[in-house]
């Protein structure tokens, strides 16, 4: 490219800007990214101070500053609580001149979080939210969702086990946002496939003892009991469910599982259950070289929504550099239209509404005998294309 065409490209951008009543340059002369999660907590080990750490990786893999300007991160713990997560998330915006927000964990912190930076008009990329509200009843053209959601999660999942023969399902749900929306998609394909839900009990998130929930999936005549939580949850029901000889009786299946929760598992309650994931760590070459860097700052195999944070936080940073802007609505345009494409974004495209589609993997949770080492947690069975893993968009939430 010679000097005439790189004058020729600037000013065409630039009147391209101006056109649309957006100024070139930042802001407030700097990028400022929070990183807002649960730091201590239930859902620590699958986003917290590793999200955290992987932001960090992406602002230095950066080059830690953007058309000659910083890039900030600042980080805080929403405790799982929303009023705790939109206190925060305004203080930020209002206050700090934060330009985006990521992490985001629990659905119902995040869902009070995103009314706060839809209505400051500010750039929610959500890494580890499993509901797929925010893009759906929800939806803001200021959202992108990037890791998995429910309806990926059931798809990948739940389909295959009810096409085989087991039809009738028990659910064991977190009692909040969340578990909620995985219940409700989850009994949707269910009831597609010709299965049905025989019964359901909910638990309040953070619960130590699920005695009582396990015993009524004991006497509910299910063919599968299914776990419709996560984080510390999922470990402490699912050890449960082995305590009460659960296991031996039905199919057990986790519907939102992380590496380091089936890491913390006994192989001889977990091996064999099959359960779906937008990424592991020792999938090929590009994710265990990712992986190795992670681990030099924070010493832990990556969870999904960890390396979703850096994976987004690399195309939010690449779209400021393109569009020589941090203006939310310009920089959300070019994010959409370029897709993404990186260890974690595999065969991507940043859907109008916010939805990051990308390929998804059924895994199977290794037996001890198969296992080379403490990390040597899945085995990857099929790869499930986005647009089979994914909803499709609703017209309402089509911004363009």
């Amino acid at each position: 490219m010679n000097a005439m065409t790189k004058t020729l490209m600037s000013v065409a951008m630039s009147a391209a800007l101006v056109s649309t009543g957006v100024q070139a340059g930042l802001s407030d002369d700097k990028v400022k990214i929070g990183v807002l999660a649960d730091m201590g907590g239930v859902y620590a080990d699958i986003c917290g101070k590793g999200c955290v750490a992987a932001v960090e990786m992406a602002v230095e893999d950066f080059g830690g500053t953007v058309l000659g300007k910083k890039i900030e991160i600042v980080t805080a713990d929403d405790q799982n609580k929303p009023d705790v997560g939109s206190a925060k998330a305004r203080e930020w915006v209002e206050s700090q001149q934060v330009d985006v927000v990521t992490g985001l964990v629990s659905s119902a912190v995040t869902g009070a979080v995103t009314k706060v930076l839809t209505d400051a008009k500010k750039l929610a990329l959500i890494s580890t939210s499993a509901s797929n509200a925010f893009t759906t009843k929800s939806c803001s053209p200021y959202n992108a969702h990037w890791t998995y959601n429910v309806a990926a999660l059931a798809n990948g999942t739940v389909k295959p086990m009810v096409q085989s023969g087991k039809k009738k399902w028990f659910f064991i749900t977190a009692d909040y946002a969340f578990g909620h929306a995985l219940e409700k998609v989850a009994t949707g394909v269910i009831k597609s496939n010709g299965g049905e839900v025989v019964g359901n009990v909910r638990a309040p998130l953070g619960t130590t003892d699920f005695s009582s929930y396990v015993l009524q999936a004991q006497s509910s005549g299910a063919d599968v009991v299914a776990l419709a939580n996560a984080g510390s949850d999922f470990v402490n029901s699912l050890k449960t469910a082995a305590e009460f000889g659960l296991t031996e009786m039905v199919d057990v299946a986790g519907l939102l599982v992380f590496t380091a929760n089936a890491k913390a598992l006994d192989p001889a309650i977990a091996s064999g259950m099959k359960l779906t994931t937008g990424f592991y760590w020792d999938m090929d070459e590009q994710t265990r070289a990712w992986t190795k860097r992670f681990r030099q700052r924070h010493d832990a195999i990556p969870a999904m929504g960890q390396a979703g944070a850096y994976s987004m936080t690399m195309h939010y940073l690449n779209a400021v550099k393109a569009t020589g802007t941090d203006d939310s609505e310009t920089v959300m345009k070019y994010m959409k239209e370029h897709k993404p494409n990186d260890f974690f974004a595999r065969n991507a495209t940043l859907r109008n509404d916010g939805r990051m589609v990308h390929d998804m993997y059924l895994v199977r949770i290794k037996n001890a005998s198969e296992r080379k080492n403490e990390d040597d947690i899945f085995a990857i069975e099929a790869t499930i294309p986005g647009d089979e893993a994914f909803a499709p968009m609703l017209s309402q939430c089509d911004f363009k």
